[in-house]
């Protein structure tokens, strides 16, 4: 009887990842022989294990890993990458091509080990194994320990960054002076002269494409702490802004995400004209997912309870296993975060969001919601802005300013101004974005 042949083709990049305690190789083994701890990797990582015909792979959360298992008569082929349109190369480059659909990439969801068995055809599903699974609600409704815990944990974390980038490295900090990027922008000036760094390496960089309202807010939010000083507007034109261009970039169609990365590429390709060899920035993504801060009337599936009630909805959607759940794209966080990671690296920046790591979210995740809103959407609103500049004040001492909630785009150019430029347009999103693959 003829023996199947399996192949695993690993084409995720392995100089991206930035694991602090572990060794990669002691990672993979983590993930292989104990899916259940892989907890304790600290980082951001993608990672592809095997043993036998299992397959073992994890992600964190700000990290994409998509995988597509192509079908040879001498046996199935694994194919593992950060994007869609790399594997569509690499099976066109083996003459796999007529079995691809962009569709029928899959997503390894964050906070997941996802086990797949290449035992030939049919395929099983993959099993899911979950490492990351917080408690709910078991911290005491006492706003000032919240804060303190919470923006602890983001110093903690951007201190961990900055110890692992080194001393020299620049720092860009992409900043509108909203609660997220603000907090971002303070925490990371405090932890640089905490640890005897200069905080001459960063800059707080805003875009600006003429008429948005996000670089007064910018310049306002600094200028309160005497620390205009850091500003530094990058500026775009209307006209560069192309949807196309974008949905090839995130591998994606849904409206708000593509506005958000049409923004970020404009930014990143701003910053990389000024500074050919700026290569760190961080951001504030992950931190109005942390504390549930979207507009809920804007989503018809969505109440203030099934928003407080279901664990991480915000970060990984309804969740593996549930109807809702999509296979190729994951939800929440776990799919969007393309939006912020795909720019980025489009054009060669190293992107840390330290709101997605596991140590922040569980505080956020510890926070009795319920308790604190009484179901209030309007407190749910006003949750985030306090718990944050009170945490900011606990741990740098400074009075942060809080503005009212904006999205991205809409700080980036008006938002009437916004819809002329890039219609908001599901179908025609997902219309380009199969266009690339005919």
């Amino acid at each position: 009887m003829e023996q199947y042949i399996e192949r695993v083709v690993d084409l995720t990049d392995p100089n991206a990842n930035q694991i602090y305690n572990l060794s990669e190789e002691d990672a993979r083994a983590l993930i292989l022989n104990n899916p259940r701890a892989a907890r304790e990797i600290q980082g951001s990582f993608t990672l592809v294990a095997r043993q036998g015909k299992s397959v073992f792979m994890a992600r964190s959360l700000d990290r994409p890993m998509r995988y597509f298992l192509a079908k040879r008569a001498a046996g199935p082929v694994l194919v593992v990458a950060h994007r869609i349109d790399t594997i569509w190369e690499w099976l066109k480059s083996e003459s796999l091509a007529d079995q691809f659909h962009p569709s029928y990439t899959r997503m390894v969801p964050a906070h997941h080990v996802a086990r797949l068995e290449l035992i030939g055809c049919p395929d099983p599903d993959p099993v899911y194994t979950r490492f990351f699974d917080p408690p709910m609600a078991s911290l005491p409704a006492d706003l000032d320990r919240i804060a303190e815990a919470y923006i602890g944990a983001l110093a903690e974390e951007i201190a961990q960054w900055l110890s692992h980038i080194g001393e020299r490295e620049p720092i860009g900090v992409c900043f509108s002076g909203g609660i997220d990027s603000g907090s971002v922008f303070l925490i990371t000036y405090h932890v640089l002269r905490r640890l005897g760094m200069s905080p001459a390496r960063l800059k707080a960089f805003v875009l600006n494409l003429g008429d948005g309202p996000d670089v007064g807010q910018a310049r306002a939010f600094l200028d309160a702490l005497g620390l205009g000083i850091f500003l530094e507007p990058i500026q775009a034109e209307r006209t560069s802004l192309n949807a196309e261009e974008t949905i090839r970039v995130v591998e994606d169609y849904k409206p708000l995400d593509i506005e958000s990365a049409t923004m970020a590429l404009a930014l990143c390709r701003g910053i990389r004209e000024r500074y050919p060899e700026w290569r760190c920035l961080i951001d504030g993504d992950g931190g109005d997912e942390n504390l549930k801060d979207y507009p809920i009337e804007e989503n018809p599936e969505l109440t203030i309870r099934s928003v407080i009630h279901n664990s991480m909805l915000y970060q990984e959607g309804w969740g593996v296993g549930k109807f809702k759940h999509s296979q190729t794209y994951s939800g929440g966080l776990s799919r969007s975060y393309t939006r912020t990671y795909a720019p980025g690296h489009c054009f060669g920046f190293q992107g840390f969001s330290p709101y997605t790591r596991p140590s922040v979210i569980e505080v956020a995740e510890a926070i009795p919601f319920i308790e604190l809103t009484d179901y209030s959407v309007d407190r749910l609103y006003a949750l985030k802005g306090e718990i944050v500049s009170r945490g900011v004040r606990v741990i740098t001492g400074l009075d942060m300013p809080v503005f009212p909630k904006r999205r991205f785009q809409h700080g980036a150019i008006p938002k009437e101004a916004l819809r002329e430029t890039l219609p908001f347009r599901e179908a025609e999103y997902r219309k380009q974005f199969l266009s690339l693959y005919r």
